[in-house]
């Protein structure tokens, strides 16, 4: 009786500092996330502002792409030298790059140098990142009964809940305060830099904690009998075997899980920040009350996932999210900011102009010089947020804006200077806002008017898609791999779908919007990821529920 007590007690120390710790790297990723709209006036303040913004949401992006190459170093330890010690570097290097992004010079201090000392840091962040995650989960994992692994490892899921969590209450604390005792504009000032401070408290109780785990069982074992990988690489990816199973995990799960878990989490809070209008603190006390009822469902479904199996669970997320998507929107939109809503309903927009004057509205390094007059509307509308219809106009013709019966002639700034096609771009863009106003769009969302239990509800059935995914993820990830390789071929398709599928959702979907000109158009990028993984999973995916680790 004794022995089963401490083996409960053992178990909950790795469950809480393989949680813990994640949960830290999480709340440092989050924190840049969460702060885009900040981040890009800060250090991107060179750029036009959607250029900025664009810019912010690829650098939110590019921690992600270097993911990957922290899954292979850190793999390539974890299954050589050991679990322990893998995840314990990485939760030093994550840390000391979010510290040192608090202290880092803005654009108007050091020019081209701030947006480079950010970039690298991020890089820092996401090559550390790449180690963590399977490492925490492998290593709960091979503790874990195997009756239990569901529901052990869906703690490990819920600290991306709780890192979400902690790095919007510290935002959220930290905008009151400025803004009740010093101004509100002293946040967007130099506020920012707090929650990515305070972040250092929080390293020093995770190192604490980790030091004091032990090595998994498994990989003593393994090491005991001689059969630890001397060449997990080759195996991993040069062995059919083992890379099948990576392009399965990646096809059937990761797709699926990059693009649910970030499109309901980060790019529902640009939608309804760029597009809705809405209040940056009325989106993180939504996305607050949203990852906290999170946090109870991933461990709901790692439970039902050692009841039914992982793949019906994770099945029935996925197709949740690939249904909802653009309803969910649609609904959000009229929850959030009716009368953009009734707007767009009662007087679209619509852009006639010759399609050979128009350029793709995409520009995320802010060198286009958008000058047509069919440029400038488009630039105008993306600005604004606002949907529009495109209609071909005779060759030559000049572009204009209809709207609400009102149409506005825009103007060609070609072969001006860039004062005088300044002065050009401005006039016109008057004319677009006045035009817009007469006819209902709203310059923000009005919180009056605001259906918060509907919004919330959305957010709510997204939650239950991502949650429904994401609880049973570990555990379906660590059965599909045998042990030798476990660490880096489980590391790598995790983070290429949560790097590069789910940490670009920001990015395309918001591209692909200015590019459209349809508000709902970048929905399009995680419903064909989504759509991937259930045909894979249906037709492909064994059950791994119960597997032996060993």
């Amino acid at each position: 009786m004794a022995d089963r007590s401490q083996e409960r007690a053992s178990m909950r120390t790795v469950v809480a500092a393989s949680s813990a710790g994640t949960a830290f790297e999480w709340y440092d990723f989050f924190i840049f996330g969460s702060l885009a709209q900040v981040i890009s006036k800060t250090f991107f303040a060179g750029l036009p502002e959607t250029a900025g913004y664009i810019a912010a949401l690829a650098l939110f992006g590019v921690g992600f792409a270097f993911r990957p190459l922290g899954a292979l170093v850190f793999g390539k330890i974890g299954d050589q030298a050991g679990r322990k010690g893998a995840f314990l570097a990485t939760v030093l290097l994550m840390g000391g790059a979010t510290f040192a992004i608090a202290f880092l010079p803005t654009y108007q201090q050091a020019g081209i140098i701030s947006p480079i000392l950010l970039v690298l840091m991020r890089c820092v962040q996401g090559f550390a990142l790449g180690g963590e995650y399977g490492g925490a989960a492998i290593y709960v994992a091979e503790h874990s009964p195997p009756d239990q692994r569901g529901w052990s490892t869906s703690w490990v899921q819920t600290s991306a809940a709780f890192g979400l969590f902690g790095a919007l209450l510290v935002i959220l604390l930290t905008r009151w305060v400025l803004g009740a005792h010093v101004g509100p504009d002293a946040f967007d000032a130099w506020g920012w830099r707090i929650p990515f401070a305070v972040s250092i408290g929080l390293l020093g109780v995770s190192v604490w904690m980790r030091m004091k785990l032990t090595e998994s069982p498994a990989f003593e074992a393994m090491k005991a009998e001689g059969e630890a990988s001397k060449a997990p690489y080759a195996e991993a990816f040069g062995q059919w075997k083992n890379l099948k199973l990576v392009l399965l995990a990646f096809f059937a799960m990761m797709s699926a899980q990059g693009a649910v878990w970030y499109t309901s989490f980060f790019y529902v809070q640009t939608f309804m920040e760029k597009f809705l209008k809405v209040d940056p603190v009325d989106i993180n006390g939504l996305m607050m009350t949203a990852t906290a009822i999170s946090a109870v469902f991933y461990v709901v479904f790692g439970w039902l996932s050692d009841r039914i199996g992982r793949k019906p669970v994770m099945l029935g997320g996925m197709t949740l999210a690939l249904l909802f998507y653009f309803p969910g929107f649609h609904l959000l939109e009229k929850a959030a900011n009716p009368a953009l809503a009734e707007a767009s309903a009662r007087a679209p927009v619509v852009v006639v102009a010759d399609p050979k004057d128009c350029s793709l509205q995409f520009d995320p390094v802010g060198k286009a010089a958008f000058v047509t007059a069919c440029d400038i509307v488009k630039s105008a509308l993306a600005n604004a947020g606002v949907s529009y219809a495109n209609q071909k106009a005779p060759a030559g013709s000049v572009a204009t804006m209809k709207v609400g019966g009102v149409e506005v002639v825009s103007q060609s700034a070609k072969g001006l200077s860039k004062a005088e096609a300044k002065v050009v771009k401005a006039a016109v863009e008057a004319k677009i806002k006045a035009a817009l106003a007469d006819a209902g769009y709203p310059a923000k969302a009005d919180p009056a008017r605001m259906n918060r239990p509907m919004m919330l509800g959305v957010l709510f059935v997204f939650v239950i898609a991502a949650t429904a995914l994401f609880g049973p993820l570990a555990a379906a990830l660590v059965e599909l791999f045998p042990t030798r390789v476990r660490y880096t071929a489980l590391s790598l398709p995790y983070h290429i779908g949560t790097g590069w599928v789910g940490g670009f959702v920001p990015f395309f979907a918001f591209a692909i919007v200015t590019a459209v000109g349809d508000i709902y158009a970048g929905l399009w990028y995680p419903v064909a990821f989504t759509l991937l993984s259930v045909l894979t999973t249906v037709f492909f995916l064994p059950e791994t529920k119960g597997r032996p680790l060993d």
